[in-house]
């Protein structure tokens, strides 16, 4: 996807029939009140803003169930073996220390903003879906246009959920209060399914690129991608790797001649970038904005904390510190420099310091930290960095198409694939071994959300996160949220929970 485009805090409040509604303007939020869906979709304008409300559960940075503060990326960082937790202590963000050494239950853990804020995202496709066709004065371009997009969305929470979850109801229409409790869980195969319906419907309505001025909005290469990657999680290797086939040749994606500027804040949207979900930091947000957050506060969460010394702000959080694991996978690779910094080496060289947070291992998170030159000059610095994040890129799918060609056979594109990835950081080439692409996938895609999912779906997280007290049969999923399994919900916690 090459696309910036507006991102929209109105919450269309499932049960309820109501649309909150905000200016929609490059990202800069102003609400403007709620407008009753019944007096909404009243024309094209309108249509436009709904489509943006549906967008922005992608990036959401506080809310869910209990509003906190729900970086998918932190958490997700935090269950893997690419970081610890961290943080001030191990109260410091109860949900990502949970996550971390695997004393999640339903009531502790960050289920409740993947579980809530993904289901925002459903429930806004599917109003958006419905109404859409109803709209006075939308042409039958813009229709096709923002159909699609509302199908790439509903299947993009949805993939997340049933990755995450597994057993979660399957909601295809809007829901009232009186019926919003009684929703059966659907198999994880009905799940899928309808994923892969929204993705192939969706991508003959996508357009192949955009205008820069929609930097943001899905492309027709995007949703491919998706798709190519729902298959390979489905494992359906000849599907997949096609797909995935498509994405890589024909679509104009070519790696940056430089990894490190992949993650520069001056390089967004850049030949590499197939789906960016935009931060900006340029909102002017304080404290008092907890709610409306798009700025990229993780940045803010992974610098070391109380730090005096170069090319870093001082008052990071500590969140997310590096594994030596990781470090150690890493050491001598070209990437090394670009995914993590030593901040103990930096501060001995320097004679400067920093305060050692929780689970400190004096390794940090470079791909999104908080550069000094990165800081803007509006609101709280804290609260507006401008780091997009990247969640599908092409060193990703060529190494997606890889795997997937080797489980299917091997055509011996597999090993083009994998030659291409290391020779663009000057390594030479190794076979094309399913181990392989497995080891080149934790050191290109370390720290980018990526490890855990695929520790899970390869059977190698009870070995590989057994040091942080991963249970097998248990973990590989997180508990439903308490409060959506009771008030007679037909809704049923997952096992092991």
């Amino acid at each position: 996807m090459k696309s910036k485009y507006y991102i929209y805090t109105g919450a269309i409040l499932l049960g309820i029939g109501t649309m909150a509604s905000c200016k929609k303007s490059f990202l800069e939020l102003q609400p403007q009140g709620e407008f009753l869906q019944s007096n909404y979709y009243a024309n094209p304008a309108q249509a436009l803003t709904a489509v943006v409300a549906a967008y922005d559960p992608l990036v959401t940075e506080t809310g869910g169930i209990d509003n906190t503060y729900s970086s998918p990326l932190g958490a997700l960082n935090s269950a893997s073996d690419d970081c610890f937790a961290g943080g001030g202590s191990s109260s410091d963000v109860p949900a990502w220390q949970a996550i971390n050494n695997y004393t999640i239950s339903p009531t502790v853990g960050p289920q409740n903003q993947f579980w809530a804020i993904n289901f925002q995202g459903v429930n806004r496709a599917d109003v958006l879906l419905e109404q859409l066709p109803k709209v006075p004065g939308l042409s039958a371009d813009l229709l096709k246009r923002y159909t699609a997009e509302g199908q790439f969305l509903r299947a993009h929470y949805y993939f997340d959920l049933v990755r995450l979850f597994k057993n979660v109801p399957l909601i295809l229409s809007t829901l009232n209060l009186t019926n919003v409790y009684d929703q059966p869980q659907a198999t994880p195969e009905a799940v899928y399914t309808q994923i892969e319906t929204d993705l192939k419907a969706a991508i003959d309505g996508l357009p192949v690129t955009v205008a820069a001025a929609e930097n943001g909005r899905v492309t027709q290469g995007a949703a491919k991608a998706l798709l190519g990657k729902v298959y390979l999680y489905e494992k359906k290797w000849a599907l997949a790797a096609t797909t995935l086939q498509d994405v890589n040749t024909n679509y104009g994606y070519k790696l940056q001649a430089n990894f490190g500027s992949v993650f520069s804040v001056k390089n967004k949207f850049n030949s590499e970038s197939i789906f960016e979900l935009v931060h900006s930091g340029t909102q002017n947000y304080t404290w008092s904005n907890w709610d409306q957050f798009k700025s990229n506060i993780l940045v803010q969460m992974v610098g070391p904390r109380n730090y005096k010394g170069p090319i870093y702000y001082g008052a990071g959080y500590g969140f997310n510190p590096v594994t030596t694991q990781l470090a150690t996978a890493m050491k001598g690779d070209p990437r090394y420099g670009y995914t993590i910094v030593n901040i103990d080496s930096l501060t001995k060289a320097t004679g400067t310091s920093y305060e050692a947070s929780y689970q400190n291992t004096g390794y940090f998170i470079n791909k999104y930290a908080p550069v000094l030159a990165n800081i803007v000059t509006t609101g709280i610095t804290d609260l507006n960095w401008p780091n997009d994040y990247i969640e599908i890129r092409l060193a990703d799918t060529y190494l997606m198409e890889a795997e997937a060609d080797l489980n299917g056979g091997g055509t011996g594109r597999a090993q083009t694939l994998l030659d291409a990835v290391r020779s663009r950081v000057g390594l030479p080439s190794v076979p094309a071994t399913l181990q392989n692409i497995y080891t080149e996938r934790r050191l290109e895609l370390a720290t980018e959300g990526h490890r855990w999912f695929d520790l899970v779906r390869w059977g190698q997280a009870p070995t590989a996160l057994a040091f942080k007290g991963f249970k097998a049969g248990v973990n590989e999923i997180l508990p439903i949220p308490l409060n959506e399994t009771t008030n007679g919900s037909k809704v049923k916690q997952n096992p092991g929970y």
